[in-house]
């Protein structure tokens, strides 16, 4: 009896422990295998771990959607700031950016993004872009989300359509979007708006916890983006960024509990980033005005350096050569008026280079007393090959004065210096376009007396000095312009080139006798039937027109609005491909477009000779230019 107890102890610890130690080792097994099991399950929406925040169960991020009513409205708000939902709603369309229907009214945003007009033909794709900031916010997907994910109860999937609202037990896999190349880019800039919103909010600024990791994660951020317009930009860490950024915001999410306040913060941002872009928009418009009216310094050594050189000729060095053909009306001539040497000397060369015959071009170059002797001077010592070469001051035309030109009397009248150089701004146009000083020079409208000043001539192709040849013109001069004065290519592709553009409709002497439908037409390559224009007498309608718009009420300064009145219903249609317009403000112009253009126009405040000059474009007028000539050296004109 005595051994018993002993053998039974030892029994128990040698074969029952074992057993058990074993089955308790088995059952918490299995538990942690089950529990792995159903926290891997998906329900068919994609899994993804939070990499520095312990992931959290469905309940602590699942937010019902709020929704903030008042008396007359409804206000849909999604599950959260930074995610919307991915499906389309038929019953509530209001924003969520507009609390109620009676706010929509005198919303300040829309006021904002309404009311702005651009005044420049090149503002018109800008403004656009900007009426639909908050659409493209709307229909932005955060496509690298790793945090605050969207749980949804397998089973339980509401999806809308447009035909109407159905619940179905399928849960919708996430839709393939295209990705942008600047997708990340500008999920990004969202980030830091949210992040500036969290800054903002009573709930975040009572965590410094929280505020300091949330400013760190945005100096982050603002490093990553600097100056990048596109993915390819950022660097190799950006996306980790990204997903380190998103987490906090999903923090931030969680804490706040007033979602009126959010909106409301988001409202008086979206506000402000409004007018701020409405004042810049004003002041890159009034800085690009004055970067047009601006003369570089290379070219205004250039014309004192060839001055100075041709006051030291002799007389017979001052002279062309082959004058006789200057009233030859069976060679093709060619009328330009400029004060820019540089831009005179492209156009010479660029036709002269792909003319068929040059020894038939002849070019008639009008200039000013200032410009004068260097333009003589550059053109006798780059003579183009076999062509001919007139250069005359305007000084010359002595019938041309005050008692004959009606426009040339308003020039120099006190109401036009005053609308030029006095300060009084609230009296003058807004449109500072309309008060370039161009405007005040004769050379702009010599332009109308082309039959005064070649009287022995039947067709002259009037080109501007911001033009660049690439074709052959000589076929301009055989082409029957059917009984019409003018030869020009129709610009009435866009509302904005139409008559209701360039005159005053409201005026019942503009609306009486013109249609504000018709097509304009460009100036800068127009071929002119000088003997039709003295049999219609068109240079009296012109000086009629100018003399009932002393007071400018008709239309603004410029040449193109009296030359659609001087030549109304007397203008031929050119093909497209003869002209094309734009490189001077329009960045869009398309590459074959310019390769099939017989000539191409740099109108705009972006000429080519000006650093404000667009990139792309400038090639095609530099290649015509010889840097390495000695004048351009001494001025250190470079390409």
């Amino acid at each position: 009896m005595k051994l018993r107890k002993p053998v039974l102890f030892l029994l128990f610890l040698t074969v029952l422990a074992p057993i058990v130690l074993y089955t308790d080792k088995l059952v918490s097994s299995s538990k942690n295998d089950f529990a792995e099991e159903v926290s891997s399950l998906s329900f068919g929406v994609e899994s993804r771990q939070l990499n520095l925040l312990p992931e959290e169960i469905p309940k602590t991020l699942r937010e019902p959607i709020g929704i903030i009513s008042s008396e007359n409205s409804v206000l849909n708000v999604p599950e959260s700031i930074d995610e919307l939902p991915s499906v389309k709603s038929t019953e509530h369309k209001t924003r969520a950016l507009s609390a109620t229907e009676d706010d929509d009214k005198e919303n300040p945003i829309k006021l904002v993004t309404g009311g702005f007009i651009a005044e420049n033909e090149s503002d018109d794709a800008g403004d656009a872009q900007n009426s639909k900031f908050v659409d493209e916010n709307d229909k932005q997907v955060a496509k690298e989300n790793k945090g605050a994910q969207a749980y949804q109860q397998p089973g339980k999937t509401t999806t809308k359509s447009d035909s109407g609202d159905h619940v179905t037990n399928k849960v919708e896999r996430p839709r393939v979007q295209t990705v942008l190349s600047d997708t990340r880019v500008r999920h990004l800039r969202d980030q830091l708006i949210r992040a500036r919103v969290y800054l903002g909010l009573g709930a975040t600024r009572n965590n410094p916890h929280y505020i300091k990791e949330l400013r760190v994660r945005m100096k982050e951020v603002q490093r990553a983006l600097g100056d990048a317009s596109k993915d390819s930009d950022l660097p190799r860490n950006a996306n980790d960024k990204l997903k380190a950024m998103e987490q906090v915001l999903a923090r931030g999410k969680q804490i706040q509990d007033d979602c009126a306040a959010v909106i409301k913060k988001l409202r008086a941002i979206l506000h402000s980033t409004e007018e701020q872009l409405r004042v810049h928009k004003k002041q890159t418009m009034f800085l690009t005005q004055l970067a047009a009216k601006t003369l570089p310094k290379g070219l205004h050594c250039l014309p004192l350096r060839l001055s100075t050189e041709y006051y030291s000729l002799n007389s017979d060095q001052q002279q062309f050569p082959n004058q006789e053909k200057l009233e030859d009306p069976s060679l093709f001539h060619y009328a330009l008026f400029s004060d820019n040497i540089l831009a005179a000397a492209v156009v010479v060369n660029s036709t002269v280079s792909h003319a068929k015959d040059p020894a038939k071009h002849v070019f008639h170059i009008v200039t000013d007393r200032l410009n004068y002797a260097a333009m003589r001077m550059w053109f006798l010592a780059n003579l183009p090959s076999q062509a001919t070469i007139q250069v005359q001051n305007i000084e010359e035309f002595t019938w041309l004065n005050a008692s004959y030109s009606p426009v040339l009397k308003q020039l120099g009248s006190p109401s036009m210096i005053d609308y030029y150089f006095k300060a009084d701004r609230a009296k003058s146009d807004s449109n500072l376009k309309f008060r370039n000083p161009k405007y005040l020079s004769i050379l702009n409208h010599l332009r109308f007396y082309l039959p005064e000043i070649f009287p022995k001539l039947n067709k002259v192709l009037f080109v501007d000095d911001d033009i660049v040849v690439q074709k052959d013109l000589s076929g301009l001069w055989s082409i029957d312009l059917k009984g019409n004065v003018n030869g020009a290519v129709e610009t009435c592709g866009e509302s904005f080139h139409r008559f209701d553009r360039y005159l005053n409709f409201s005026n019942p002497l503009i609306s009486r006798n013109f249609d504000p439908h018709a097509c304009g037409w460009a100036y800068g390559m127009n071929i002119f039937d000088l003997d039709e224009w003295k049999k219609q007498n068109r240079t009296e309608v012109y000086h009629s027109w100018q003399r009932l718009n002393h007071d400018r009420q008709l239309w603004k300064l410029g040449t193109l609005p009296p030359g659609l009145i001087t030549f109304w219903k007397s203008t031929f249609p050119l093909h497209r491909s003869w002209h094309v317009l734009g490189l001077g403000y329009n960045p869009s112009v398309g590459q074959k477009e310019i390769d099939r253009a017989a000539v191409i126009h740099y109108n705009g405040n972006m000429k080519p000779w000006l650093e404000i000059g667009m990139p792309k474009y400038r090639n095609y007028w530099a290649r015509f230019i010889n840097y390495e000539q000695a004048f351009l050296r001494d001025c250190n004109i470079n390409p």
